[in-house]
């Protein structure tokens, strides 16, 4: 039987997940809207205690369970300290670049549930006034974030219950475009929980079961290195499901599913990452295999943190990566496909 996956579902979940900030270590919200979301598609879900979600669809056959991940955290930064003349030093959350959020809108979530908005700037932003502005080194602690209430000192910030440790997130700014893309930040890794979502979708809307029990791991603490650090013992095979690289030395484009065969973490099983390769032949989905070499998924952290467990890894291609971020949609719908097939052929 050919499984269709729906692209206007998956298309809003996608946008309802870039707009909610989940910067690592600050993922309750999300996850608490995608239980929710799992549970009107009649999916159980549970926490684990780090507070990811862990989504059950039940098989045909329950003599093994296949574990897919993705991540919701996103990069984002927290509050460092706060100046003598009202605004915040950050500190980073994931691994970015200073100059790809320069001039970056952003939301201070103090912990008394209060919301701002602020900028984030360079301690030098105007070239009417610094020599050096164009030059001036774009690193963490030349960084500041001008925050949109009259402030004048630090007693005024922490009038407004901002404190150190208060989380900021990045608009994410995203749009999906006439011809397809989505460009946003933090694609990675929502464009692969929305495909995990567009398979559950899937098989309520046409009643079809995978051919093994598989559990859903969507992980909150990937941009840090620990999101899958530890999985359900049950799981013998897991598919990390994260973005594709792309650029030097890579064949993948904005739309196609991208398989990995290595990353820092070294080789992926090569039965699973053979298997993927075929089915997505088969199933004619544009794909691309390739070699990242600075990079990690949830099944690195789950085979470091020794979990006795195969793994592969795919995902949606996605340029300009932990920067202004664009996929395609065919790419995201190609994800949810090839897993379909993965999972429903025994």
């Amino acid at each position: 039987m050919h499984h269709t996956i729906d692209e206007s579902y998956v298309l809003n979940f996608l946008k309802t997940l870039l707009d909610t900030p989940s910067p690592s270590g600050y993922t309750h919200h999300i996850i608490d809207m995608i239980c929710k979301e799992a549970q009107s598609l009649g999916i159980e879900s549970k926490l684990n205690n780090k507070g990811g979600a862990i989504l059950r669809l039940p098989g045909q056959d329950n003599s093994k369970t296949i574990g897919l991940s993705a991540h919701v955290d996103t990069l984002g930064a927290m509050v460092r300290s706060i100046t003598s003349y009202g605004t915040l030093k950050l500190t980073s959350v994931g691994g970015f670049t200073m100059h790809s959020i320069e001039n970056e809108y952003c939301t201070i979530h103090a912990r008394d549930g209060r919301t701002y908005t602020g900028t984030i700037l360079t301690l030098h932003p105007s070239v009417h006034v610094y020599p050096d502005a164009r030059t001036f080194e774009r690193k963490e602690s030349h960084m500041e974030v001008r925050i949109d209430e009259l402030v004048n000192n630090k007693e005024d910030v922490l009038a407004l219950g901002i404190g150190v440790g208060d989380f900021i997130s990045f608009d994410a700014r995203a749009v999906i475009t006439p011809s397809g893309y989505i460009k946003s930040r933090h694609l990675d890794d929502k464009a692969s929980v929305a495909a995990l979502f567009g398979l559950l979708e899937s098989s309520k809307r046409e009643g079809w079961k995978p051919a093994h029990d598989v559990l859903l791991l969507i992980s909150n603490y990937e941009e840090v290195g620990h999101g899958a650090a530890h999985i359900p013992a049950e799981i013998s095979e897991m598919i990390a499901v994260d973005m594709g690289a792309m650029g030097d030395d890579l064949s993948c484009k904005e739309t196609d599913v991208s398989i990995c065969a290595k990353d820092s973490s070294g080789p992926y099983d090569y039965a699973m990452t053979s298997r993927l390769i075929e089915l997505a032949k088969k199933g004619g989905l544009d794909h691309a295999v390739d070699i990242y070499p600075d990079y990690g998924s949830d099944a690195s952290a789950a085979l470091r943190g020794g979990n006795n467990i195969r793994a592969a890894l795919i995902g949606p291609g996605v340029h300009s990566s932990h920067s202004m971020e664009r996929t395609h949609k065919n790419a995201v719908l190609n994800t949810a496909r090839l897993l379909t097939a993965y999972i429903t052929t025994p």
